[in-house]
């Protein structure tokens, strides 16, 4: 039992701490997950892996060049722990620092704390103050998608100091729908017709969340030139 504790302190010791936010870099705790902006490629391709499969793509219809279609390279990236948290030396290409883009949407890696596996994603498009988010397929069904949206208003809210944060999702995408409203999200008024980065035009329903007193985080980062990228369908990612 003493190394078995020893274990788990030595190992959680390594990864990011919510409350410690860097400048571009953005660290946040739920009950039972931990998101942080991604430190090295294997956290963006675990988050990739995470969306690959055919339930999710149903709703979020990403661009083909951004899907991982092999499941058992998918399966391999989710096995692995961040930056080698589990004591195994990750491969030299996916151990290279990743450095987020000044134009992309902001991402947050997220893994469960109780045995620190890849939980899914957490996307954030903070000009346009639309949220999205997705969930591996060994964490559907458990409730997390809503601790991942509550996550999320933290991140809008807390860190970034937008007053109002959207989120869409297609009509039938009910476990999504409910997740936000758990959430604390409400129905909101937008374009009831979406186009998802693959082309496919769906129909969607939108959700909001508003605060009065948003603040900012020392990771907050300004600049004029950003832009929201639309690398997948914003709020239509959490199957």
């Amino acid at each position: 039992m003493g190394w078995s504790l020893f274990r788990r302190s030595r190992i959680a010791s390594g990864l990011p701490v919510p409350g410690r936010c860097e400048p571009g870099r953005h660290v946040l705790g739920t009950e039972r997950l931990l998101l942080f902006t991604p430190r090295t490629l294997l956290d963006v391709a675990a988050a990739l892996a995470a969306s690959a499969d055919a339930e999710a793509q149903r709703w979020l219809g990403t661009k083909a060049d951004q899907v991982l279609p092999d499941p058992a390279v998918r399966r391999t990236l989710l096995a692995w722990r961040p930056a080698g948290e589990d004591g195994r030396r990750i491969p030299r290409e996916l151990a290279e620092p990743f450095a987020p883009g000044p134009d992309d949407p902001l991402l947050l890696v997220c893994v469960r704390r109780s045995d620190l596996s890849y939980a899914g994603a957490l996307e954030l498009q903070h000009l346009a103050g639309e949220m999205g988010g997705w969930l591996a397929p060994g964490c559907r069904g458990r409730g997390l998608g809503a601790e991942l949206f509550r996550a999320g208003l933290e991140l809008a809210h807390t860190h970034l100091g937008l007053a109002t944060v959207r989120a869409g999702a297609e009509p039938g995408n009910t476990a999504s729908r409910r997740a936000l409203t758990h959430a604390g999200f409400v129905p909101d008024q937008g374009p009831r017709r979406h186009t998802l980065p693959d082309g496919r035009v769906v129909d969607a329903v939108w959700h909001r969340h508003d605060t009065g007193t948003p603040t900012r985080c020392r990771g907050r980062q300004e600049s004029s030139r950003r832009r929201p990228v639309t690398r997948s369908g914003s709020g239509h990612r959490t199957p």
